[in-house]
């Protein structure tokens, strides 16, 4: 396991300090926010440690980000428990910090029970992860101009299927491909696993509703924040196993944008679906 994917894991481990209420910190790094992942995964951690873990799973999420969170200090969570019923039971959490609430989470798990398989195909003809370049190998080009988040540990290895986000700026595209996954043997905790995959999920996404327009990151004029996030969970997976997130930008209006995304196994199965809208403005003079 790599240093970064250990310092995840810590950071997934809320501290209890009442029933119903956890607390959680922000990795020491020069951010302005906290990053939407982190207090995603963190939600979720939360409302877990509310669930019999042997008996249901989460199988959908939804969440809205309501202010930006202070990455300096602690970030408390609040689980409501809204139902438990015979097959399904549903949790409301609420981040909090410096008495306001910064991030709202509902999360719904299920008893496994069988029924009806189907589910639309994994893209075809995908170049496999390990014939990619790391993120460092790929953005090399770019180290000076990305500075110190170059160089930032990454728990999370991802390999760009369709080039990187800086060589994309100018040339209009419809998707894109990323494989992904925790760099570093995980537990067999499915909960973690379903918490690293929701950190893993807001990394790229809302990347993709710039690609018909020929923007990313090499554009500095451009505003983006998450606005809410939604996760369906649909079969088993490992996060330490290689996953292919399929992303499509969906729409752009209002200075909004809105991408879907589908992850699956290497064996094609679909693992989750995620959809995300998020802010998109034009900084001032820009």
């Amino acid at each position: 396991m790599s240093s970064a994917l250990d310092d995840l894991i810590q950071l997934l481990n809320l501290e209890p300090i009442e029933v119903n209420l956890f607390r959680g910190i922000s990795p020491d790094e020069n951010r302005v926010r906290v990053f939407g992942g982190q207090v995603a995964g963190q939600s979720l951690v939360a409302a877990s440690r509310t669930v019999d873990e042997h008996e249901r799973f989460v199988h959908s999420l939804h969440a809205y980000f309501l202010r930006p969170g202070d990455p300096t200090a602690p970030i408390l969570y609040q689980v409501e428990r809204i139902r438990d019923g015979r097959s399904f039971t549903t949790r409301r959490v609420a981040a909090i910090q410096h008495g306001e609430v910064i991030f709202n989470l509902h999360a719904s798990f299920h008893a496994r029970e069988p029924g009806l398989d189907w589910q639309i195909a994994m893209p075809g003809k995908i170049a496999a992860a390990e014939t990619l370049p790391d993120f460092k190998t790929r953005m090399e080009p770019y180290r000076e101009k990305m500075g110190e988040w170059y160089e930032r540990p990454r728990p999370i290895d991802m390999r760009y299927v369709d080039g990187d986000p800086m060589s994309r700026v100018g040339n209009p595209t419809a998707s894109q491909k990323v494989w992904l996954r925790a760099d570093g043997s995980l537990p067999d905790d499915p909960v973690l696993h379903a918490c690293i995959v929701t950190y893993a999920s807001d990394m790229t996404l809302l990347d993709t509703t710039l690609l018909p327009h020929g923007l990313g990151w090499g554009d500095g004029n451009l505003q983006m924040a998450s606005l809410d996030h939604a996760m369906w969970f649909h079969r088993p997976f490992r996060a330490d196993d290689w996953l292919l997130y399929d992303q499509h930008p969906i729409s752009n209006s209002g200075s909004r944008g809105l991408a879907g995304g589908s992850i699956y196994t290497v064996s094609g199965d679909l693992a989750v679906t995620v959809v995300q809208e998020g802010l998109i403005r034009f900084k001032p003079g820009g």
